[in-house]
């Protein structure tokens, strides 16, 4: 493997981390509405465990509520179920035609609490990045061996991996810094 595919391919996993660090802490509720909240619903459908966002359109008709409504009615007292056991702090009120959800706000303790999650998943993903780097130093320290490239490349080459190790955790801090803003109101 050449230099450069080792770097390409230690580039893209680093940005997949970011990628992933977004999905996470989209997970984590900011005292707004959001349709993401309901991902991890599953519906007892027939026996079978389904994914809440294929039973039903789930909508945001205001800032702090999501609406409900299921595409089968018969599905009602079900998705309600589900959403309680789903233990998301969310209260559903059914209707009879929909579900809504007021989402609560958040307290000043509560907001710290998430803070410390994010800084959590964000030291997750910081190792994942380090990792990469390692992978990466591996490998060029393996071709540097086998004679792909002279010292001088093998240099050049390791600093610009971790050039792009710098660029991803600081790409991981400013995920993190954007998602703490959020949740501290700012």
């Amino acid at each position: 493997m050449d230099g450069k595919q080792i770097l390409a391919n230690a580039k893209e996993k680093m940005n997949k981390s970011g990628d992933a660090l977004k999905r996470t802490l989209a997970d984590i509720r900011a005292g707004r509405a959001n349709a993401s909240l309901l991902n991890p619903v599953k519906v007892d459908y027939y026996g079978a465990p389904t994914p809440l966002n294929q039973m039903a359109s789930i909508t945001v008709p205001e800032a702090r509520q999501l609406l409900v409504s299921p595409y089968d009615k018969s599905t009602l007292k079900d998705i309600e179920r589900a959403i309680y056991e789903a233990n998301l702090g969310l209260t559903p009120q059914n209707d009879g035609e929909a579900i809504r959800i007021i989402i609560p706000q958040l307290t000043e303790d509560r907001r710290k609490e998430l803070v410390k999650d994010v800084k959590a998943e964000l030291e997750k993903a910081k190792v994942a990045v380090r990792n990469v780097r390692r992978e990466a130093m591996d490998d060029l320290k393996k071709g540097n061996k086998d004679g792909d490239f002279n010292d001088d490349e093998f240099h050049d080459l390791e600093d610009k991996v971790q050039k792009e190790t710098d660029a991803g955790i600081k790409n991981l801090e400013n995920i993190a810094q954007d998602k703490e803003d959020e949740l501290m109101g700012k």
